[in-house]
């Protein structure tokens, strides 16, 4: 009888303990789904050209985890944008040289992770970013054949065929509140974006090696639903 009540009075216990570490453990979770868009600054980091950046738009959705017990919420993002970058060239037979501008979509997946500095009114978004990423184009089919600042014979089409898949890392700040926020991100590209150009032959003086990485602000409104 001893040994029962002992028992019962440790099973008492242990519920008591599990109800009240299982009601302290009831959080609302809420998810969201959100609407984005804005501007964007590119530029491709390479000392293969002369760039300069140029503005573009962006847009997409997210798929956003609130949870409010932990120092961090969750969310998956895509985005849709329309890039430019201008890239000194200058005309055949001509020493004046002048920025060409080029376009490029990009289509990314996202996971951030928004670490909360004031609650969820402003955030540290951090997160990897996969990319597709269509060629250069030029926005103006008039400046084909122009030569590119530094080469003798590498024109402005020839650099069109960029790689198509990139990884990024991005980092920015969010600030307002669960149904609207506006958004600063800086996205830097890890992978070289002008990798592919390394295949194709050229016939350049010095045989040199492409390199650049790409380099974004994005600032974006999300309205969540």
């Amino acid at each position: 009888m001893k040994n029962f009540k002992s028992i019962s009075l440790v099973a008492i216990c242990l519920l008591f303990v599990t109800l009240s570490y299982a009601q302290r453990k009831n959080y609302k979770i809420k998810n969201g789904i959100g609407l984005q868009g804005g501007i964007t600054q590119f530029d491709i980091l390479t000392d293969n050209f002369e760039t300069k950046s140029n503005t573009g738009f962006i847009g997409g959705m997210s798929a956003s985890v609130d949870i409010p017990h932990k120092w961090y919420n969750v969310s998956y993002n895509i985005q849709l944008s329309q890039n430019h970058i201008d890239i000194s060239a200058s005309p055949v037979g001509l020493l004046t040289n002048e920025f060409v501008e080029y376009k490029m979509f990009t289509a990314d997946i996202s996971f951030l992770l928004h670490v909360k500095l004031i609650s969820n009114n402003l955030t540290l978004d951090v997160g990897p970013m996969l990319q597709y990423n269509s060629e250069l184009e030029l926005k103006d089919n008039s400046k084909e054949g122009y030569i590119l600042t530094g080469y003798n014979n590498l024109l402005t089409e020839d650099i069109r065929e960029i790689s198509n898949f990139n990884a990024n890392g991005a980092i920015g700040l969010s600030l307002g509140v669960r149904r609207f926020q506006l958004r600063a991100q800086y996205i830097y590209g890890f992978t070289n974006i002008l990798r592919k150009l390394n295949d194709k032959d050229f016939n350049l003086i010095n045989d040199e090696k492409f390199k650049g990485n790409q380099s974004l602000i994005a600032l974006t409104a999300i309205i969540t639903l």
